[in-house]
């Protein structure tokens, strides 16, 4: 009886002093990755909160996938989040444990966000690296990390996003490790969004449109995620809920702001544009005080041209025909015009404001 009594008051003081470091893995065990890449971008991320510090009002953090929000995601995230002051705190190629090194170590130094957007782990999922509930682990010590750095930040936990282009035991994995994350979420603090089944065809498989490689998003892939958290973004943040990207890049209907090397150097105004059909108006803004109507303005695809005439100090009127192509929220056009007899062309681009 003696023996029963004190094997299992050794068993207890086990429990109480040697399982938390029996709990410690590789998954939830802060570390930083070896290689001058992965230093650079981790030195480079500590520059830019720096720089931004208490300015911005989300950040990003995550692996390659969220480092890509700077790569097929650049228009999308210059539409959503480029006014917001939005931070991207993702490396390729990191780990959980990883990114808690990276908390520890600058990412989150002067940052008072109200979102953290967090989507990390599919790196941990490869063979037996680490078990679902490792990764879990590691998942909810970022979580917990980010509650107790940044107490005044809601938390928009993401879950991870299903990869291989059919079914495979990799994607399982990472659905049960869903599964048990979603019950991270309190709605007070920490938010749970599941969209992965955006990514999927009925039949399961991942389409290259949107992850070229089957791991990756492409710029529509992006678009995908964006328009997913919107409402719940605009909601922490508390401003006007951003129109999806596809819904403004459809048409040159908006604000831009064009920009032309000239002679005085480089030049940028507004430029105000409404399309209807095929038909296109607006004004093209010289110098901020005087503008020229635009005329005969047509669109074909993403295609147009259009007309504009300025008036000449000694009479008559300068006429420009300007063309040229929108990609997007870009546009590149060249004007051209007639001055001493000669033809004169002149590049220009616009950005949507």
């Amino acid at each position: 009886m003696k023996k029963r009594l004190l094997s299992s008051v050794l068993v207890l003081v086990c429990v109480g002093i040697f399982c938390p470091a029996l709990s410690a893995h590789s998954a939830n065990d802060p570390a930083p990755r070896s290689g001058q890449g992965w230093e650079d971008r981790h030195q480079l991320i500590n520059r830019r909160v720096a720089e931004t510090g208490p300015k911005s009002q989300i950040i990003f953090i995550g692996d390659s996938i969220t480092q890509g929000w700077e790569g097929s995601g650049k228009e999308v995230w210059e539409h959503y989040y480029a006014g917001r002051n939005a931070l991207n705190l993702g490396i390729g190629g990191d780990r959980t444990q990883h990114v808690l090194w990276r908390l520890e170590n600058g990412n989150l130094k002067g940052l008072q966000p109200k979102a953290a957007v967090v989507m990390i782990g599919t790196n941990n999922s490869n063979g037996e690296d680490n078990t679902p509930g490792q990764i879990v682990d590691g998942v909810t010590a970022i979580v917990d990390k980010l509650r107790t750095e940044l107490p005044d930040t809601k938390v928009l936990l993401v879950a991870i996003f299903p990869r291989s282009e059919n079914y495979s035991a990799q994607r399982g994995k990472l659905a049960m490790i869903n599964q048990v994350l979603r019950k991270t979420a309190d709605n007070q603090n920490v938010f749970w969004i599941d969209f992965g089944q955006r990514f999927l065809n009925k039949d399961g498989t991942i389409p290259g449109e949107l992850m070229p490689d089957y791991l990756h998003l492409s710029e529509k892939g992006y678009g995908i995620w964006a328009e997913a958290m919107e409402r719940r973004i605009s909601t922490i943040l508390g401003d006007t809920p951003v129109k999806p990207l596809v819904e403004v890049s459809a048409s040159f209907s908006g604000d831009w702001i064009w920009t032309m090397d000239t002679p005085n150097g480089e030049t940028s105004a507004a430029l105000i544009l409404k399309q209807e059909g095929n038909r296109l108006t607006g004004r093209f803004s010289r110098d901020g005080t005087r503008w020229l109507e635009i005329e005969q303005g047509r669109v074909d695809g993403d295609a147009f041209s259009w007309i504009v005439k300025r008036d000449r100090p000694d009479g008559g009127a300068m006429i420009y025909r300007m063309s040229g192509k929108r990609v997007g929220n870009q546009i590149s056009a060249v004007a051209t015009t007639e001055m001493d007899g000669a033809e004169t062309k002149v590049e220009w681009v616009a950005k949507r404001k």
